[in-house]
């Protein structure tokens, strides 16, 4: 790992349309992993559209990489199954974070970057990237891989260690 940048804020929002890898349903979770960290949400009983708004923190350093997620379905008696992947490039909100810098934006509400879907992410949709009351943050939803259906809405705030004169 390289120069620290600040620290990232995760969070695991929902699901919506997740598939069935039990008999009716599925028990959900998501494992969220940046570099050699990983974190994890609690198991959602019998849910295919599932609301985690669980928050977890990651150690942002240079080379900025990709925030990758895996959904599994929790089993008792075997290997939980996999219900997914996805991933986003963490490069628009490092570049959005600088941006602000530049802008000395601060206070109120102000769009910074806007990131379309493309091979550097899963995105479903464009998603922007905003400085709301100091903070850069960027609401994603993201279309599950290898699997029939599914995506995870996620809320990921960067907080700069060298802009660490608001909040």
């Amino acid at each position: 790992m390289g120069e620290p940048l600040g620290q990232l804020k995760v969070t695991v929002v929902r699901g919506k349309g997740l598939v069935i890898r039990d008999f009716k349903s599925s028990d959900p979770y998501v494992i969220v992993k940046l570099g050699n960290q990983t974190a994890k949400t609690r198991v959602i009983k019998s849910c295919l559209n599932p609301v985690w708004n669980e928050e977890l923190s990651f150690s942002l350093a240079e080379p900025v990489g990709m925030l990758n997620l895996e959904v599994f379905d929790r089993d008792h008696f075997k290997a939980d199954d996999k219900m997914g992947h996805a991933h986003v490039s963490l490069q628009p909100i490092v570049s959005a974070a600088r941006l602000r810098q530049i802008l000395k934006v601060s206070s109120g509400e102000t769009t910074l970057r806007k990131v379309a879907p493309d091979g550097d992410n899963c995105l479903v949709r464009d998603s922007s990237i905003a400085c709301i009351d100091g903070e850069v943050v960027q609401d994603v939803w993201l279309r599950l891989s290898d699997v029939e259906s599914g995506e995870i809405q996620l809320k990921i705030k960067f907080i700069d260690n060298s802009f660490s004169g608001t909040r």
